[in-house]
């Protein structure tokens, strides 16, 4: 099958009418794409009164989130109510280049291939501050610097594709992880839980990341913050410590290890560098790369001891 030929539904879940304006534009940049999408499916979190706005106002198919609230929730019942040979999902606050869809479609020419994800761009509203290292750009839901073109264990869950086949055989998203309105932290890490899970029922097949599949994710004022940043790290490790629960630590932290020994090193290495030729944000960056990497750390470890605590029985002993 052409690339031109292949059916591609693509899933936006929404969830909040304070995102009015990015949820347009993100089924805008979708009803532009160069190869047409089978359709667009907007599930809305359990919110009726955005449901029926975004349906009154939108030519697209809307439909309320039929499983448990939350993204994973959203992103199981898209892929339940969709049809389309492939799914593909695309955040409520990121809008896809044009050549977004055609890029990902070109990557399901090898058989082998059970999912394709595109890079994902930081769309400042404001300035970057300049202490923030692009070895984080992942708390911000975008690609981090180093993820090289080719074979991945996991995709990025804003900016991501999928055989339905993956479903059918691994199951959807795992609803105990991923952002949900009711939980006290925005927790992440459904796509890469799901992934390893799908490789390890389809061991032969893999992961591509395509970045020709451009998107480009809004990053509000507030996010710029050094402490919405330590939050988001503290959240990510959190996250980890949830997948790891589910896949075991080999898999669920064999991407991070050598992240950490290689890309994060390089990063605090080279921007102390810059700082000795007299740049102070070189000293700042390298900073918050090791406060970002402890309270990761500190997340992770939080987050394996609640889950120890929880598989504790009354008379059971340590």
């Amino acid at each position: 099958m052409r690339a031109t030929e292949r059916a591609i539904s693509v899933v936006i879940c929404a969830y909040t009418e304070q995102r009015w304006d990015d949820v347009v534009a993100a089924v805008r940049s979708v009803q532009a794409q160069s190869l047409p999408a089978h359709e667009i499916v907007v599930v809305v979190d359990h919110n009726p009164a955005l449901r029926a706005r975004l349906a009154a106002e939108l030519h697209v198919r809307v439909v309320e989130n039929q499983a448990a609230p939350g993204l994973s929730g959203g992103k199981n019942t898209g892929v339940a109510v969709s049809t389309g040979d492939i799914v593909a999902f695309l955040d409520d606050d990121a809008v896809a280049e044009p050549d977004w869809l055609r890029s990902m479609a070109t990557g399901y020419d090898d058989p082998a291939v059970v999912g394709v994800g595109g890079l994902t761009l930081p769309a400042w509203d404001a300035q970057r501050p300049s202490w923030f290292p692009a070895e984080f750009d992942g708390v911000l839901g975008c690609t981090y610097v180093g993820r090289l073109p080719g074979p991945v264990r996991n995709l990025l869950g804003g900016n991501a594709s999928f055989r339905r086949e993956a479903f059918e055989v691994a199951g959807g998203f795992a609803e105990h992880i991923g952002r949900s309105s009711g939980k006290p932290r925005p927790l992440g890490c459904e796509e890469t839980e799901f992934c390893i899970r799908v490789h390890h029922c389809l061991p032969w097949t893999k992961f591509l990341f395509e970045p020709g599949a451009v998107i480009r994710h809004r990053v509000p004022p507030a996010r710029g913050q050094f402490a919405y940043f330590r939050s988001r790290c503290y959240a990510e490790g959190l996250s980890k410590a949830l997948v790891t629960g589910s896949v075991g630590v080999a898999d669920g932290l064999a991407t991070e290890l050598t992240y950490t020994a290689v890309t994060l090193r390089r990063g605090v290495l080279s921007n102390l560098g810059r700082a000795g030729r007299g740049h102070p944000d070189g000293f700042t960056r390298a900073a918050a790369i090791v406060v970002g990497l402890a309270c990761t750390g500190a997340g992770y470890v939080v987050g394996v001891t609640q889950q120890q605590r929880t598989r504790l029985r009354p008379g059971m002993v340590l």
